[in-house]
């Protein structure tokens, strides 16, 4: 039976280095963040001119702190914020800064090795290792795709980024669930950098049959209505039922999720929902992710 060759005190020397190389240059990408309503967390340097990724959970103020691994702290505005990925961009005014290389996090493997680096518990530039778990939604009824990994997460590690054993950053740190690690993937990253952020439809929402012109279809019952969101806006209250967008009824939970993803800030929002067995439109209006108008019409 073929056994697998034991590591030398030379290839473990050699591992330990490079291992603490990789810690090391992920320290210099990683950076505090302060904000009056959150707290703080962590940041990653993502382009040298001063933009740096974080959690809109960690960034919930537009004006926030930021203090680089060298020990500067520069004043920070928050320019892009996307609360469904928990998403937020940064720009400092500053240049020449350490940035991360941006690995793939769509050639991940179940059983890779990770390493996170953040701010736990005031801990400055604590690293922690793992293995991944698994990449995709964490439930069904979930959108969000995740990177899942046994990494032991704190308190200060959000917003801090998760490389493989290259060093290459493959997603931003988030939070535990059921145990596990769960981290953005860079992907996400790259389409919220590219795309800016979505309206933010601000619901719970739970898929229910109902009865239309003697018809069983598929709707989506309002649970809760989040303040100075999309839904508060157009008017819609709990106990609704959306049962279409954009002239499309619904046929899957996911559909409505799929619209509100390629709606731009400016573009029209048309809703179909009941309200007490009537039926109701609304045509709301997506100025920004957080200025959004919508008028009710009875049908």
């Amino acid at each position: 039976m073929a056994r697998a060759p034991l590591l030398t005190k030379d290839s473990s020397t050699d591992i330990a280095s490079e291992l603490a190389a990789v810690a090391l240059g992920l320290h210099h990408c990683t950076v505090q963040v302060r904000s009056r309503s959150s707290g703080g967390g962590s940041g990653v340097i993502w382009h040298s001119d001063g933009l740096i990724i974080t959690n809109s959970h960690v960034a919930r103020d537009e004006r926030v702190t930021v203090e680089l691994s060298d020990g500067r702290v520069i004043d920070a505005v928050r320019t892009s914020v996307d609360p469904r990925r928990d998403l937020a961009a940064l720009r400092i005014e500053a240049t020449d800064l350490p940035v991360v290389t941006v690995g793939d996090s769509d050639a991940l493997r179940v059983g890779e090795l990770v390493l996170a680096m953040g701010n736990p518990q005031g801990v400055v530039g604590a690293l922690t290792t793992g293995i991944i778990h698994g990449v995709g939604p964490t439930d069904a009824q979930s959108r969000n795709r995740w990177i899942m990994a046994d990494v032991r997460l704190a308190p200060g590690n959000s917003g801090g980024p998760l490389a493989n054993a290259r060093g290459q950053v493959i997603g931003i740190n988030t939070m535990i669930a059921g145990g596990l690690a769960l981290a953005v993937p860079s992907h996400e990253v790259e389409r919220f950098l590219k795309g800016g952020s979505r309206p933010y439809f601000g619901v719970t929402l739970r898929p229910v049959q109902v009865l239309l012109e003697n018809k069983r279809i598929l709707g989506l019952l309002v649970l809760e209505v989040a303040a100075g969101s999309l839904a508060m806006a157009a008017g819609l209250m709990l106990g609704d039922v959306l049962i279409g967008a954009c002239g499309q009824r619904f046929n899957t939970p996911d559909d409505l999720v799929n619209v509100l993803e390629n709606t731009e800030p400016g573009e029209s929002l048309p809703l179909e929902f009941l309200r007490k067995g009537k039926l109701y439109h609304c045509n709301a209006i997506a100025r920004s992710s957080f200025d959004i108008t919508g008028k009710i019409a009875e049908v």
